[in-house]
Parts: structure tokens; sequence; C-alpha cells
């Protein structure tokens, strides 16, 4: 039971936190291109790295708290099903290339945003 509190802990500390990177990219950047889901993906992949081998490698952690970071504080923080939704509009707009570049960046990125972050866990 533990495990789906602080999960759900978790998710809504997420969701905060997404919901309030969008608004300041989106301020910052506009939404001609969907920088604001990039950016959210690209940094949850590197703390999905860091994160997952840290506190399997290195800190000492209750499963529970671990779930409620990784499950829920990073998946209510990451999007990738809004990440599709963008794919699809950019292309229902013809803007092909665009969505092609978004998800080369978001893929491409998103797995050496995970690499490194495993790699730093690693060897700090």
């Amino acid at each position: 039971m533990w495990t789906y509190i602080a999960i759900a802990i978790g998710g809504v500390i997420g969701c905060w936190a997404r919901f309030g990177m969008t608004n300041l990219v989106q301020a910052v950047y506009g939404r001609e291109f969907p920088y604001a889901t990039l950016s959210i993906n690209l940094l949850g992949s590197f703390l999905m790295g860091f994160l997952f081998i840290d506190t399997l490698e290195r800190l000492t952690m209750p499963p529970e708290l671990r779930a409620g970071i990784l499950t829920g504080g990073l998946g209510g923080f990451t999007t990738f099903s809004t990440f599709e939704m963008e794919t699809l509009l950019l292309v229902e707009q013809g803007s092909i290339g665009k969505a092609a570049l978004y998800m080369a960046l978001s893929v491409g990125i998103g797995f050496l945003g995970a690499f490194g972050g495993a790699y730093l866990a690693r060897n700090l």
C-alpha cells in the first residue's frame, strides 16, 4: 500500500513540475515548436538514467520511495503521450520537417540524456 501512496505523491509533484516548466518554457520560447515538451522529455530522460542507476547502485532507500521518485515523480513529469500528440499535430499541419526534427531530437537526445545520466551516476 505504501508504494501506491508514494507513487501518487510523486506523481502529483511530477505533474506540478511539468506544468510549471511548460509555462516557463512557453513564456520564454513561445509555442511555434513544442520546446516545452521536448525539454521536459530530455530532462526527464537524463534524470531517469541518473536516478535509476544512483538509487540502484549507490543510494540506499526504501523501495517504496524509489518507486515514488521514478514511477510517480518522473512518470508524472515526462510527457511521451504529449510528444506523440504534438508530432501528429505537426504532421497534420503540414510541418513534416518540424515533426521529423522533433522526433529525432526527442528520441536521439533523450537516449543520450538517459545514457549520460546513467554514466554520471556510475562514475561520480
